[in-house]
């Protein structure tokens, strides 16, 4: 999502019921260009493909993960602020924040192929193989047709019968939906099915890692996974670094 003008946590309260929490370990870190305002992330073929908020500092770009060199880049029209992307055979779609509009780039060239809509605001897309997810800062998920991208459904997101608010970035992973929080050092682990939270991750020892504070608008944003190397990336917007993660068991 956008600029952290409030502080609006969308943990629940401490002293309710909450899914395991899991700490992790840092496996590797890569670097992070410190200018992108990181809004979408995935992995594909051996790169990052990243996309960047800010109206008129938005862009999409794919890198190397090893030396952290844009491949290639497109800026986003100045009218938007760019939101979370996500990839579906030989397209990249691109959500914006307010402005109702989704973007369709062909993902080799990153030429601007159609456009779509959808009502409310655009946080963030991942998919399984069937299906497209996207967050638009509330407490639901909505499902999408990756096809016709028009939505065939959506859930609310709870632990123990409370609404998470603020679900940001997304990514599929071993058929379980990670969320970041916005302005939350946790990522939530979601159940699609019923929506539940399965559990939480707790990642604000990476703040120090990366040399940030996460008070302003560096706050932690942006996962991406490698199913074929079970790799976890994370970062953050305006991070320096990008890190390789492993989960700890949860507690």
């Amino acid at each position: 999502m956008a600029l952290a003008l409030t502080l609006a946590v969308g943990l629940p309260a401490c002293s309710q019921q909450t899914a395991p929490v899991s700490g992790y370990t840092v496996v590797k870190t890569y670097p992070h260009d410190t200018r992108a305002f990181t809004e979408g992330l995935f992995y594909r073929d051996g790169f990052i493909f990243e996309s960047t908020g800010l109206t008129g500092r938005s862009f999409i770009r794919k890198w190397n993960l090893e030396t952290g060199v844009s491949e290639q880049e497109r800026i986003v029209d100045s009218r938007y602020f760019g939101e979370g992307i996500v990839d579906w055979k030989n397209r990249l779609y691109e959500l914006t924040w307010t402005d109702q509009v989704g973007l369709i780039y062909d993902i080799d060239t990153f030429e601007k192929v159609g456009e779509f809509t959808y009502p409310g605001e655009g946080w963030a897309l991942t998919r399984d193989n069937k299906r497209l997810m996207m967050s638009d800062g509330t407490s639901f998920i909505r499902f999408l047709d990756p096809e016709t991208l028009k939505e065939t459904g959506r859930i609310e997101v709870t632990d123990h019968g409370v609404p998470v608010r603020n679900l940001n970035e997304l990514e599929w992973v071993k058929g379980e939906l990670l969320a970041n929080v916005w302005q939350t050092t946790r990522i939530v682990r979601i159940d699609v099915t019923t929506g539940k939270v399965i559990g939480w991750i707790e990642l604000g020892g990476l703040l120090k890692e990366a040399g940030v504070t996460g008070k302003q608008d560096d706050v932690l944003n942006g996962i991406a996974y490698d199913a074929a190397g079970d790799r976890l990336f994370v970062t953050g917007k305006l991070w320096p670094k990008l890190f390789e993660i492993k989960l700890a068991p949860q507690r």
